[in-house]
């Protein structure tokens, strides 16, 4: 009885591309090129979470500098703008009873008001 032919050359190394023999869900020719593939994708991902922490923490520090001392303050979204906040990264909401949704970069927050006013404000640990 003859086997069925396989298609090992519609398969490729997802690391080398080179031609795969063997087991039909074969991935990668050997463990280096694994390794490698895998490395690499964690490489990109550890960028990308890099970028998006720095943010976070400078939010936060923007968010602490213009509070000082204050348990809340207004200030504008140019002022924000001007200092390097990123409005598209927050580690959190919350909203109250009001319905007034707060953005958090950890525990400093801001409430957007009208004509581009911010409430900024900070969370007491609970």
């Amino acid at each position: 009885m003859e086997k069925p032919t396989n298609t090992d050359s519609e398969r490729k190394c997802l690391a080398c591309s080179k031609t795969l023999r063997g087991r039909i869900d074969k991935k990668f020719c050997d463990d280096y090129c694994r390794n490698n593939y895998n490395n690499h994708q964690r490489i990109a991902d550890t960028k990308q979470d890099k970028i998006i922490i720095a943010s976070l923490k400078k939010n936060k520090h923007i968010l602490s500098s213009i509070l000082e001392d204050e348990d809340m303050i207004k200030t504008t979204r140019e002022r924000l703008l001007a200092k390097g906040f990123q409005f598209k990264y927050h580690t959190h909401t919350y909203e109250n009873k009001k319905g007034n949704v707060y953005r958090f970069c950890f525990e400093f927050g801001y409430l957007a008001l009208d004509n581009d006013w911010f409430l900024v404000v900070k969370r007491e640990n609970e």
